[in-house]
């Protein structure tokens, strides 16, 4: 795509590492930037070059900047977990929305011309109809969602008086593994429904919680946009190389169009598995909105982007593949 380097922060992670995967298999050359706290130094692939420090660390990223040439950063880095982000509001702001600041401010400096942003559908909070569109208003119900929109603004004013340019792209509920069972999600105490469910279906977990119930839903819980973790990871690479060609900054919705209940996710994972799993259904959970499903023909259109994993059976086949090598050690986790 270019002679510039590519810097990925975060991209030891479940959706940093399965993006660096589709960066090196392109001929990018690659520098991982990750603190490997939820992160595995496994999980990038040979190579890309991973340098264990911080996202907003300034002098080591400058230096990152300098000595690869970078003329693209995506940015992965953040903590992630809704309802953490509840109870300790001052540790997303810091590293969600500070780090980032700091990250953007060495760029300017470097001269970065493309910057990719993992934004969330949290910044939505609780749309009012059934879909979320990138002009729905943004009213996130948690800090995870506002320390998110806040770097978003920071993106698009730096945008408008400098000459970077950027894509920030709103991840819908991001699940699956590699098909090829090579890396995979493997972060500890994971909250996600999919990577959860999974885990109980292997026995490396109890139980599945359900929050809520009673939601003014079909079956009265939570209905998610997932996409699969591969059809995202295509969705940067494409995004990459639309600022290159000189594409405009702009922000993208990233799902499949379509919900699923977490009653329907559970039979899904039953269905694979062939077992039934232990659920127990408990009060709803700080943070959550009842719906959030995607509106994404922008991102098609734009992006000329084409999913190619849309498939609740196929997601759950390759989490629970990822799920039964963890059970048996064969993989990082």
């Amino acid at each position: 795509m270019s002679k510039g380097g590519t810097l990925v922060s975060g991209g030891a992670g479940y959706i940093g590492s399965h993006v660096v995967r589709q960066l090196v298999a392109a001929g990018e050359s690659v520098v991982v930037l990750d603190n490997l706290s939820t992160g595995f130094k496994d999980a990038v692939i040979p190579g890309a070059e991973l340098v264990v420090g911080d996202p907003g660390d300034q002098v080591l990223v400058a230096e990152l900047l300098k000595k690869y040439r970078i003329d693209s950063v995506l940015h992965f880095a953040a903590h992630t977990i809704v309802p953490e982000s509840v109870s300790d509001p001052l540790k997303y702001y810091g590293n969600n929305t500070c780090c980032t600041r700091n990250l953007l401010a060495c760029c300017q400096a470097a001269g970065v011309k493309h910057f990719i942003f993992s934004s969330t559908a949290a910044v939505y909070g609780i749309p009012e109809g059934p879909m979320a569109t990138e002009d729905t208003p943004n009213a996130p119900i948690n800090p995870y969602g506002t320390s998110k929109l806040m770097s978003e603004w920071m993106l698009r004013d730096l945008s408008a008086a400098t000459d970077l340019r950027h894509v920030a792209l709103r991840y819908f509920n991001v699940a699956g593994c590699s098909p090829d069972g090579k890396i995979g999600q493997s972060t500890r105490k994971a909250t996600l429904l999919i990577k959860v469910a999974c885990e109980v279906a292997v026995g490396r977990r109890e139980k599945l919680l359900v929050f809520g119930t009673d939601y003014p839903t079909p079956d009265g819980t939570g209905v998610r946009d997932y996409i699969h973790v591969e059809d995202l990871a295509d969705a940067h690479l494409k995004a990459l190389a639309y600022l290159r060609q000189g594409g405009a900054s702009t922000t993208l919705n990233c799902g499949y169009g379509h919900g699923y209940s977490v009653k329907e996710v559970i039979d899904a994972v039953e269905r694979v598995a062939g077992h039934k799993i232990k659920v127990e259904e408990v009060v709803r959970r700080a943070g959550d909105p009842p719906s959030l499903v995607a509106k994404s023909d922008k991102a098609r259109s734009v992006l000329k982007w084409t999913p190619r994993f849309d498939d609740l059976d196929l997601i759950v086949k390759t989490s629970l593949d990822w799920e039964r090598k963890l059970a048996k050690g064969e993989v990082y986790g």
